[in-house]
């Protein structure tokens, strides 16, 4: 069950970040659109630096868990070659915990954050008057995800390791070798 879970939501995590980059894509039109139109007709569309600005915001959140599962978050990893290769799997996780801490406490900040937004009815202070829940709950559905992600690649880790395939564990939360970063770029 726990291997049917985390396939899925690895190929989930590829959706939504599918999903990001289709939202900066349209932004990318909108404002090249909104450039096009101030320069020939004088004319704005008014607003596409905001929704922009939205969709940039989720379309990260969004993302976040496919880089997690791609182990493709940027990591300060000068000392791990001085530390005996037998202490790099509980580094690691240490390091996911960590990350997924941090990620939590955004969790719950954000989420405090929407139920005042909802409670008040909030809105921008632009000429739009977007109502903020709008862009503020996929925002927060994308780091709830990556909450989710984290500690479900930590529990597989842990499994991993339990079970003894050490190489298991690296290919969950190991720095990727310089084979495996080659391997991502030809394909």
């Amino acid at each position: 069950m726990l291997d049917t879970l985390f396939t899925g939501a690895r190929r989930f995590s590829l959706w939504m970040t599918w999903l990001g980059g289709t939202l900066i894509v349209l932004s990318a039109i909108l404002v090249t659109l909104e450039v096009f139109l101030r320069k020939l007709f004088n004319v704005s569309l008014g607003g596409a630096d905001e929704l922009s600005g939205y969709a940039f915001g989720v379309a990260t959140s969004l993302a976040l868990s496919f880089a997690l599962f791609e182990r493709a978050h940027i990591r300060v990893d000068a000392l791990l070659g001085t530390i005996p290769k037998r202490l790099h799997p509980y580094i690691n996780l240490l390091g996911l915990l960590l990350l997924s801490g941090f990620a939590l406490v955004v969790v719950v900040m954000v989420w405090s954050m929407v139920g005042d937004t909802l409670e008040n009815g909030s809105r921008s202070i632009t000429p739009m008057r977007v109502p903020l829940a709008i862009p503020q709950i996929p925002w927060l559905f994308g780091w709830i995800f990556f909450v989710f992600s984290g500690a479900l690649i930590a529990i597989m880790a842990i499994r991993q390791h339990l079970r003894g395939d050490e190489a298991g564990v690296q290919n969950l939360i190991g720095v990727k070798s310089l084979d495996e970063q080659i391997e991502d770029e030809a394909v």
